[in-house]
């Protein structure tokens, strides 16, 4: 029987053209190419069974177990907890430091609210002290007007009594 590659059997799928080879060998499958059905070409795919020759049957030989002592058992176990109390005194050290970058973060924040409310409770303070200031030099000036307003009204006042005693 002819043997084709697997590409020249994709390509038998795309390109319906009649074929006289009905049977396809492989390694250990055979393709037997079915009646022409209205959507393609279909085909059997049959696995032969694996040759007594070419696979004798594979038994994994396992490690021999070698005799593990009491005292080697106890030095892995003492290994293991060593590493255990090593994982376990890093771990609590990044705890700490983060712990402590934590405590220098809320620290900085602290000062920075400090710092933020000094500055403006000052503004406040200055703003409160312009508004006073203004307020002392609006009513310092209405205090002139009135005083020249009273000053111009005595002057009338002295005009009109000059004038009616002249009149008079």
């Amino acid at each position: 029987m002819k043997e084709l590659s697997m590409l020249s059997l994709i390509c038998s799928c795309f390109y319906p053209e009649p074929r006289n080879i009905n049977i396809y060998t492989y390694d250990d499958m055979e393709v037997k190419q079915i009646n022409k059905r209205a959507s393609g070409q279909a085909f059997e795919l049959i696995l032969k069974p694996p040759s007594p020759v070419s696979e004798a049957p594979r038994t994994l030989a396992s490690p021999k177990k070698k005799d593990v002592s009491l005292e080697e058992i106890q030095k892995k176990l003492e290994a293991a907890e060593e590493r255990r109390k090593t994982q376990e005194a890093q771990v609590l050290k990044q705890l700490a430091e983060k712990r402590e970058h934590e405590r220098e973060v809320l620290q900085k924040a602290l000062e920075e609210n400090n710092n933020f409310s000094k500055m403006a409770e000052e503004k406040l303070i200055l703003k409160m002290e312009q508004i006073k200031e203004n307020r002392e030099a609006n009513l310092a000036a209405l205090i002139e007007r009135l005083q020249e307003k009273e000053r111009h009204a005595a002057e009338v006042r002295r005009n009109k009594e000059l004038q009616v005693e002249l009149s008079g």
